[in-house]
């Protein structure tokens, strides 16, 4: 986004990417925006644990948490009708947690087939029994 409110934002077309896995497609609708007529920052954020949770589901094989919230980072608005790519890839395996980092990519409404970089964000996710309790992941998947 821009330091100025009046500025206009100015998006780079990027290609996407292929070092990541698309794990999830989204289209925000009306009731998501928030005052500005932009979708509400918590939408997104919502939608990126869920992105971000695909790849742990597999080293994890059970329940996971969400634990931290590493990095998030809004680089431009999303807007209605937006078609959101989000693409994730493996950061960090360790004995009870799994680190990835999520890239959203929106396809514009006004401009199909030209992708803009939308949002960043890295999470961590922890490992659980039935008790809520850290557990160790038993073995890394190919």
């Amino acid at each position: 986004m821009s330091d100025s409110p009046s500025a206009p934002v100015a998006a780079t077309l990027q290609s996407l990417p292929v070092d990541m896995e698309l794990v999830l497609k989204v289209i925000p609708m009306p009731g998501d925006v928030n005052a500005n007529g932009d979708i509400f920052g918590g939408w997104v954020m919502a939608q990126c644990d869920l992105a971000g949770s695909v790849i742990p589901a597999r080293y994890t094989q059970g329940r996971m948490a969400t634990v931290a919230v590493n990095e998030f980072v809004f680089k431009q608005p999303v807007r209605i009708g937006d078609i959101l790519s989000f693409y994730s890839k493996l950061v960090r395996v360790g004995r009870t947690s799994v680190t990835v980092m999520v890239e959203v990519f929106a396809e514009r409404f006004q401009a199909q087939g030209a992708y803009v970089k939308v949002t960043q964000a890295t999470f961590t996710y922890v490992a659980i029994d039935d008790n809520g309790r850290p557990r160790p992941i038993e073995a890394a998947v190919a």
